[in-house]
């Protein structure tokens, strides 16, 4: 893999040129990756590909209008066309009051190293044998008679930022995965399910004959499932799952759908949304972690902040556009790529984890659906009505009795908040995690 640096200095003068060329204030971004991945499928190599990209946004302010070009081409003839043409857009653009860049005394001044970036790549041999490993040992479990394939995939991304407020920074991030997908069964009674991991450092990667053999267990576990009465019972959400909660709360929180008066939550700030004890953190400088960021799509900087403490929402999440209409000061959670304008998101969002076991959590249900398996989704922000097809294992005795599949579960998101019961198996394996979650009282639907 080509080695690549963040060069803040050629996005000041590229901004710099912006300015001199009509524009107000302007802001760019670029984004120089270089990826490379393999697959392997019934014990046979199904390719290894490699992809480079390069590509650079520029947003140009004129007055209270904005426009947004991105190009992949980094010549100069071209570069200096894609101001040319960002800023004839923006003096066409129509007006909006809240637009604009960030304060200069919001900016980071201080681009800290959050272990993003590792120093050795392996190479395509060693990748395609990561997904050999994989998938041997996910066909090695017994009932699994077909795969999906396995593959593993390396990567590298040098993000830059500058503005004409004054910030230009840039830091690497290396990322890497494994993931195998098998199949149990045979003819009508055939199961699916999967396994991955990915990190920053190539070392963090688990073992990636646990992750195929995970994946043919889980298969496994899913084959004859049955169908379960409609009911009202406590629903219990696997930790592959359960980080849809705070997913769905950051939705909600945005500082965009609290602008606009379209989140259930608008009315909530300091207000109980959860049971006393819980938590939830966002926190952009945790090392390592997969959401991790120096600073974001604006140049401000992030720090750890409990958006939910004892159960109480704290705050709501802000790019500098929500924040002017809202009348506050951006929360550093501006996300943007080369061709959209900065909107507010999580950074490595997470609930704390409880005081009770997964086995506590479960025991006492004498009957209740644990999930493993979402799909689809039908929620309304408005009103907070949530709805999702699920499969799993019905809970009998306050054990995982047997499979269950084609089933819904159903309830109000505010309703859900409130009686949610963390456990205490928080693991950092994903963007947006959250222990093993139960929440009691929601409506099953099966037959």
């Amino acid at each position: 893999m080509s080695e690549q640096k963040p060069d803040p200095d050629f996005l000041s003068d590229f901004v710099a040129k912006a300015c001199k060329a009509g524009a107000d204030a302007a802001d760019a971004i670029m984004i120089d990756s270089v990826s490379s991945s393999a697959s392997w499928r019934m014990g046979r190599n199904e390719g290894v590909e490699r992809a480079e990209s390069g590509d650079l946004g520029l947003r140009v302010l004129i007055g209270h209008g904005q426009a947004i070009v991105s190009s992949n081409d980094l010549q100069t003839t071209a570069l200096n066309e894609l101001i040319e043409r960002t800023v004839t857009m923006a003096r066409n653009a129509p007006e909006d009051p809240h637009c604009g860049l960030p304060e200069s005394d919001q900016l980071t001044q201080e681009v800290i190293d959050l272990d993003l970036a590792d120093s050795e790549m392996p190479s395509s041999a060693t990748l395609l044998e990561l997904a050999a490993l994989a998938e041997d040992a996910a066909r090695a479990v017994d009932g699994v008679t077909n795969t999906e394939g396995a593959g593993s995939n390396a990567g590298k991304s040098a993000i830059t930022l500058a503005n004409s407020a004054g910030f230009a920074g840039g830091y690497l991030a290396t990322n890497f995965g494994i993931s195998a997908s098998v199949i149990a069964g045979s003819d009508t009674q055939m199961e699916r399910d999967y396994e991955y991991c990915s990190a920053h450092h190539f070392s963090d990667l688990e073992p990636a004959s646990d992750i195929g053999q995970r994946a043919g267990e889980r298969a496994v576990r899913r084959l004859n499932p049955r169908k379960a009465k409609s009911q009202q019972v406590p629903v219990v959400f696997d930790p592959r799952l359960s980080g849809g909660f705070p997913r769905l709360l950051a939705g909600l929180i945005s500082g965009a759908a609290i602008a606009r008066g379209t989140s259930v939550l608008k009315d909530k700030m300091d207000k109980q949304l959860f049971a006393i004890g819980v938590d939830i953190i966002d926190d952009p400088l945790r090392e390592r972690g997969l959401s991790s960021r120096p600073f974001d799509g604006e140049g401000v900087p992030g720090e750890l902040r409990k958006i939910v403490e004892n159960g109480v929402l704290t705050t709501w999440l802000l790019d500098t556009r929500s924040a002017r209409q809202l009348k506050l000061r951006s929360t550093g959670h501006a996300v943007r790529g080369t061709s959209t304008p900065p909107s507010p998101g999580p950074t490595n969002l997470y609930m704390s984890p409880g005081e009770i076991s997964r086995d506590d959590l479960i025991g006492n249900i004498n009957s209740g659906f644990y999930v493993t398996e979402m799909m689809g989704m039908s929620f309304n922000s408005l009103t907070g009505d949530y709805s999702r097809g699920a499969s799993g294992f019905w809970i009998e005795n306050g054990e995982l009795a047997h499979p269950v599949n084609e089933m819904t579960v159903a309830g109000n998101i505010e309703d859900m908040f409130l009686k949610l019961t963390p456990a205490d198996d928080l693991t950092f394996r994903y963007g947006v995690n959250a222990p093993t979650l139960r929440v009691d009282g929601m409506t099953v639907a099966g037959v």
